[in-house]
């Protein structure tokens, strides 16, 4: 079974918890079980998240804990070796999930990580500039039609999300084998230029050769930098293991 996932948070801190999940599980032969639901886990909704996701603490007041929901008693269902679970930066999925009472037990597939090695002339990879990119906006309403949940064709709505996910899975797909997803997913990735901040569009080679003092700061200041942006950083900079 592949379970495409997406979730919302209260914000991005250390301390947030989720706020809302959806799935979409596709098994073959067997109808696609699509899921929404909002959960609270004590955790106040940073007003910078409501802006996001539109989810206010008023919402998610009268709803229970991650481990009480209809998707939580679904994933423990399928919570074993040959599940493999889809998500656009996976480790950060399955550790908001951990904190929320979650272990899992199969596979993990990244998404982000997967479209950096395949498509590396893009110029950002965050789900939503792939959804315009490479258009699969346009499949997303026939895909939700077809699960009966079109209230969810909203940027940012994690069941939508997460169907965007299972698009743009298939058309990684398009461009290598499927089963070489999951190498991928745990596989570094170079990457050639920062698509944020000050520097945003310039050669990571570049600012080593001409700043290597500010990327030195990164390393020793950004503790949760993105894995494959630290080890590109430290290729450059020659401090590589």
């Amino acid at each position: 079974m592949l379970i495409f996932l997406d979730l919302e948070t209260t914000g991005l801190e250390y301390e947030d918890r989720i706020c809302s999940i959806g799935i979409l599980a596709v098994q073959a032969q067997e109808k696609a079980v699509a899921m929404y639901e909002l959960v609270n886990e004590g955790k106040k909704i940073s007003a910078k998240a409501s802006s996001i996701h539109h989810i206010s603490n008023e919402m998610i007041a009268s709803k229970d804990l991650f481990t009480k929901s209809e998707i939580y008693k679904f994933l423990q269902t399928h919570n074993r070796a040959e599940t493999t679970i889809v998500a656009h930066n996976v480790n950060f999925a399955m550790q908001m999930l951990f904190h929320s009472g979650y272990e899992f037990k199969g596979k993990l597939v990244d998404t982000l990580r997967v479209a950096r090695h395949l498509i590396p002339e893009s110029e950002s990879y965050s789900l939503q500039y792939l959804r315009y990119e490479l258009k699969l906006y346009k499949e997303e309403p026939k895909l939700l039609q077809s699960l009966q949940h079109e209230e969810a064709f909203i940027a940012h709505h994690a069941l939508s999300d997460a169907c965007i996910v299972k698009l743009l899975y298939e058309l990684l797909s398009s461009l290598a084998p499927a089963d070489t997803f999951y190498e991928l997913s745990h596989k570094y990735v170079l990457l050639q230029k920062f698509d944020f901040g000050k520097y945003a569009g310039r050669y990571i080679e570049e600012i080593a050769m001409n700043e290597r003092s500010y990327l030195e700061w990164m390393l020793y200041n950004i503790k949760d930098m993105d894995e494959d942006l630290k080890y590109s950083i430290e290729y450059y900079l020659g401090t590589t293991n």
